[in-house]
């Protein structure tokens, strides 16, 4: 009877630690500044720390998110264009919906594991395994390259039968009234929409040679 009791007071003893762990885990916030034409995410590998998983891993998933190149450079990510705050947080928010998190317990001690080269994520705190289904990235995040409201630097590539410039930002269509081909302006973007984006020049830069 003594070693039942003793068991279960040890038993309890370990159940607030569980509760704990979840109470205290918060995702962090990510940290972006901007460098000429890239986004520096400052607080890269405090995240990567955080989310307990491999800094490359955490790089890979998040330049296949957004559709862009980039490197780890120190404790900084660098990813070429520009990603506001809420893009990034929502592609590390899902990043750790799908690699992090125990569906079950909802607790973030896991970890990764290959079972006949399939990706599994394990819970060290209830045993909960799952495969993670890596999803394809969608066609939404492309809508990160360019922002309403923001201010980008072009080069119209064409005019179209309207005489607006038309220049190209990966597969979106950017429409600048007043603007002539082979010019370099700067434009903010007044409304997105689908793939098609309609801007006012604010700065007229120059003209390709």
């Amino acid at each position: 009877m003594d070693n039942y009791l003793e068991g279960l007071e040890r038993a309890m003893q370990k159940m607030p630690a569980t509760k704990e762990s979840k109470e205290r885990f918060v995702l962090p916030s990510p940290r972006v500044f901007y460098e000429g034409k890239t986004t520096v995410l400052e607080n890269f590998m405090s995240i990567a720390d955080t989310l307990n998983r491999e800094p490359d891993h955490l790089m890979k998933y998040l330049l296949q998110e957004l559709g862009t190149a980039g490197k780890i450079e120190g404790q900084r990510g660098i990813f070429q264009g520009k990603f506001s705050e809420p893009a990034m947080a929502r592609h590390i928010e899902s990043y750790f919906e799908e690699y992090v998190v125990c569906t079950e317990c909802r607790l973030p001690d896991t970890h990764l594991t290959k079972n006949d080269r399939v990706l599994m994520l394990k819970c060290d705190a209830c045993g909960a395994h799952r495969p993670v289904r890596k999803r394809k990235a969608t066609t939404t995040v492309q809508k990160d390259l360019i922002e309403e409201g923001e201010t980008y630097e072009l080069r119209i590539e064409s005019v179209g039968n309207k005489g607006d410039g038309i220049a190209k930002v990966d597969k979106f269509l950017i429409f600048v009234p007043h603007a002539v081909k082979g010019e370099v302006v700067k434009v903010k973007i007044k409304k997105i929409s689908g793939t098609l984006a309609f801007a006012e020049i604010v700065e007229r830069v120059g003209k390709a040679s």
